[in-house]
């Protein structure tokens, strides 16, 4: 963060903006320094601290990495900074517990077919298929667990003010972290796949994934290999009748029975896989665009709707929001606390704080 930025942020609703030159200063006034610590919420105490802050490659990807996939915004860099302390809190958990939590699976290349490490690691790792896409989510996240891969999911609510702009990201050497999508867990799925390519290469990435970015000649050749990997990870031998297609366009109604059929049986997107025959030049531009369009429109016509029904449900005076959704705790990191836990390393408000669950939730992690 530049001083420029930081000063933009702590000015936000001040009539009178604070200056570089009061920031900068060997006594800050205390206000300034709350308004500074909104932004990181590391708490006063750590800047009375006067050892300076440790910059080095295992501290933060932001020492290991100068250029994302995507420009970071400041919620962003807070979560990924956020995981990156969690994870090594948890390194250090595990050491005290004496647990080995280390890379099992193997380290591929770009020079490896992800087709073929596909086939290789579906044999590891691919769940029993369900269409309930939540529920298979959690079971790709369990799949995971069991080779030592560390899934994170991360909740924002509907009304924190900045939202981070980026989809996942791979931390080394096994942590992945998701942003919840609660009407989309097609798109979690594959973002967790993808950001699966990014541990095998052992490629760090913070990313936001559009869709229509995926048939792009432009990509790097790391995210095309990890586009790859997640597409016939998740369409295993269903790719075969995507391979059947030899054109789209409206005298076969763009194929639109194949590709539904393929996305219920694999919880890929249509749109996903209408992309991926634009990719393999299945489809022209313009067509991909007309089906796009009918997608997008669909999709807002939905968002209408489900707008409407919270206006009525407002004016009828009912609830129009539930409590926030829980993020999904992976098998490997409740395990790890376990073990903590009774090995005396954690106590009960560490042990909550790091599953995230009410006191009163305990008993059930602990029995």
């Amino acid at each position: 963060m530049t001083v420029d930025e930081l000063l933009v942020i702590i000015n936000e609703g001040l009539k009178k903006p604070i200056t570089q030159k009061e920031i900068f200063v060997n006594e800050i006034e205390i206000s300034h320094l709350k308004r500074i610590d909104k932004i990181f919420n590391k708490g006063l105490h750590f800047y009375l601290d006067p050892k300076a802050p440790e910059v080095s490659r295992d501290a933060s990807i932001f020492f290991r990495k100068s250029n994302f996939g995507v420009d970071l915004n400041i919620g962003a860099r807070k979560i990924v900074n956020q995981f990156e302390e969690f994870k090594i809190s948890l390194s250090a958990i595990a050491k005290l517990a004496d647990l080995k939590i280390e890379r099992t699976l193997p380290v591929f290349n770009i020079k490896h077919d992800p087709k073929i490490v596909s086939k290789q690691l579906r044999k590891v790792l691919y769940p029993e298929f369900t269409k309930d896409r939540k529920e298979f989510l959690k079971a790709l996240i369990g799949k995971l667990a069991e080779n030592n891969v560390l899934v994170f999911e991360f909740v924002e609510t509907w009304n924190k003010k900045e939202k981070a702009n980026i989809d996942g990201f791979f931390l080394e050497p096994n942590v992945i972290v998701l942003k919840r999508y609660q009407a989309s867990f097609r798109r979690e799925i594959f973002t967790l796949i993808h950001e699966l390519g990014h541990f095998l290469l052992n490629e760090e990435e913070v990313e936001q994934l559009e869709l229509q970015n995926l048939a792009s000649s432009k990509l790097s050749a790391v995210e095309r290999w990890c586009n790859d990997f997640a597409y016939y990870f998740l369409a295993g031998d269903f790719d075969n009748l995507i391979e059947s297609i030899k054109q789209s366009d409206g005298s076969n109604d763009y194929n639109f029975d194949i590709i539904q059929e393929v996305s219920n049986q694999t919880n890929l997107s249509q749109i996903a896989l209408f992309t991926r025959l634009l990719y393999e030049k299945k489809i022209s531009r313009s067509n991909y665009n007309l089906v796009k369009a009918d997608f997008d429109e669909k999709y807002s016509t939905k968002q209408e709707e489900d707008q409407k029904q919270k206006e009525l449900e407002k004016q009828q005076g009912k609830t129009t929001r539930g409590s926030v959704p829980k993020p999904i705790n992976s098998p490997l990191l409740v395990s790890t606390i376990q073990t903590a836990f009774y090995e005396g390393v954690i106590n009960e408000y560490e042990f909550c704080k790091s599953l995230n669950i009410k006191p009163e939730k305990l008993g059930i992690y602990l029995q």
